[in-house]
């Protein structure tokens, strides 16, 4: 509970430091950029009220590859993409990147070509033009970037940055560690560093995923491992300064944390030979395997450092057998197939859904996805396997983020084709169920104030100002009511009995006229915790004050 306290209350000096300044009527970009803040409560995710939200998104690769903007906006707008992501529901968007590409913003070197754009189809990254109005100077990387993060604001899609390799790489998933040649530990850092710095007022971007898929076996000249040391190879110890890096900038932010790929069994070590020819059956693996990043057995025995749990989310990728034949798919045995249960008996459990059965934590699916079609998936295991996981995913209510909305991944394809011009409404059809809509099938943003697409809702409209929690399918409560209190409680702007950092937001939002706002007669008359007989941001800084720690409950409202 005080873990929890600590971040709530971090989260809201920071809001209310860019809120409770404000005099009532003045209007603010901070009234949209400090009020959708995620953190972790067990193994939910809520926003600064307590509310559990679910992140049902989607990939878009394209700026970790050297392209410098999002893959496909050679042929289409990206602003129409980014709307069609929006319109179909997908609430946030994971975006692969390179530490060299952040390096190079950190640094404003030049692009190292120009960004792989059609001027033609996007005019609006067009940086300036002559008399004549031909284009005369294109938008830098970095431009088009943050035009990206304010059209996703608007159009209410959260971001994810992933930072997927080390160099910009189109093969950059096959870079096992966050450091390569070239490239340091200390870079990765740095590039943490600055995108917590740089995005710390703005929480279009929420969240951050400290690696993708290390991985390596221990055989091999480059793999990340996971136990209690501080060796350049510890993922475990590498993720927690990594996590600390960022938090002490920003301690608003989700961390997303990755698995690794191998893991030594009971009777082996880091040491142990991959193949042992010793022990049957011959030859025998020392190592439990998994899909790159996947591979949390370690979490048991060297849990992460407490101190950041209430920020941490881990984050497993996981794919069907069209990726490659794992031995769970029984592909090789003609008189078996799997299911829910083989899969999680012989390979999800132990290997990563036991974070989410046993409630240690929540659990992001980075990545899923694949074929849909006959041509791909010639015996429909693929479209087998993606039900699968597509109803484990809604039953426990995991977050994910769907690889991928690119045409180009060989692997898996994409939710557009023909030169990224038009949406694939069958492989749709197979993600729909997992998107976060309501009962009359309204997809609900992450964003408090915009609505999620053209169609949907935001955060706030779906709550309505109350406390509603996302169940599971095996309980019926849906809805806990925040009741009118008859009698003065100092500090208890919303009404809920009891003083908690959802009061010092709410009052901040209420004062900065926040549309949507509202607060009951008895919650203003509880708010004047100063005794001056009016609400101002001194009394959210008082409260602020009590929760803390910082002065005692005869401090508020002392002149009654």
């Amino acid at each position: 509970m005080k873990k929890r306290f600590t971040a709530l209350l971090a989260a809201g000096a920071l809001l209310c430091g860019q809120l409770c300044a404000l005099p009532a009527g003045t209007a603010s970009a901070a009234n949209d950029t400090q009020d959708d803040w995620l953190h972790v409560e067990g193994d939910k995710v809520v926003d600064l009220q307590g509310n559990e939200v679910w992140m049902t998104g989607v990939n878009w690769f394209g700026f970790n590859v050297g392209s410098q903007v999002f893959d496909g906006v050679w042929s289409v707008s990206m602003h129409d993409c980014l709307r069609l992501i929006a319109d179909h529901g997908f609430n946030l968007l994971r975006v692969p990147m390179s530490t060299e590409i952040l390096l190079q913003w950190k640094n404003g070197d030049p692009d190292p070509a120009q960004p792989k754009v059609n001027f033609t189809t996007n005019p609006e990254l067009i940086a300036e033009f002559d008399e004549n109005g031909t284009p005369v100077k294109y938008m830098y990387s970095l431009d088009i970037w943050n035009l990206a993060v304010k059209w996703c604001k608007e159009l209410g899609i959260k971001i994810m940055i992933d930072i997927h390799s080390a160099p910009t790489h189109a093969s950059g998933h096959q870079f096992p560690l966050w450091y390569a040649e070239g490239f340091t530990d200390a870079d990765w850092i740095t590039s943490l560093e600055w995108i917590a710095e740089t995005y710390k007022n703005d929480d279009t971007i929420i969240a951050i995923d400290l690696k993708n898929e290390p991985h390596g076996k221990a055989d091999e000249p480059n793999f990340a491992k996971w136990d209690g040391s501080t060796d350049a190879n510890n993922w475990k110890y590498a993720a927690e300064r990594g996590a600390k890096a960022i938090l002490d900038i920003n301690p608003n932010l989700l961390i997303m944390v990755e698995g690794i790929e191998v893991y030594p069994k009971e009777d082996a070590d880091w040491d142990s030979i991959a193949s042992d020819y010793s022990k049957p059956p011959y030859p025998y693996s020392n190592f439990y395997g998994a899909w790159w990043g996947a591979n949390f057995r370690g979490l048991r025995d060297y849990p992460l450092d407490e101190k950041y749990k209430s920020q941490i989310v881990y984050s497993p990728h996981d794919y069907g057998p069209e990726v490659y034949k794992q031995a769970w798919f029984y592909l090789e045995d003609p008189d078996k197939t799997f299911d829910r249960e083989s899969l999680m008996d012989d390979y999800w459990y132990d290997t990563w859904a036991f974070i989410a059965e046993e409630k240690i934590a929540p659990l992001l699916i980075g990545e899923w996805g694949g074929w849909v079609d006959d041509e791909h998936d010639k015996t429909g295991e693929n479209r087998h396997w993606l039900r699968e996981i597509r109803d484990y995913i809604v039953d426990r209510h995991l977050h994910h983020t769907f690889w991928c909305f690119n045409e180009n991944s060989s692997d898996t394809g994409g939710l557009v084709y023909d030169n990224f011009g038009k949406w694939d409404d069958v492989k749709y059809e197979f993600i729909k169920p997992a998107l976060w809509a309501d009962e009359n099938g309204t997809f609900i943003s992450l964003d408090h104030q915009y609505p999620i697409g053209a169609n949907g809702q935001s955060l706030s409209e779906y709550y309505g100002g109350g406390h509603v929690i996302v169940t599971q399918p095996e309980t019926t409560e849906t809805t806990t009511a925040k009741q009118p209190q008859s009698e003065t409680v100092w500090g208890d702007v919303d009404g809920s009995g009891k003083v908690t950092i959802a009061d010092v937001v709410l009052l901040a939002q209420y004062l900065a006229e926040i549309a949507g706002t509202e607060v009951s007669a008895q919650g203003l008359e509880n708010s004047d915790v100063n005794g001056d007989g009016i609400y101002t941001s001194d009394d959210s800084t008082l409260i602020l004050e009590f929760l803390a720690g910082l002065v005692t409950a005869d401090d508020l409202n002392p002149t009654l």
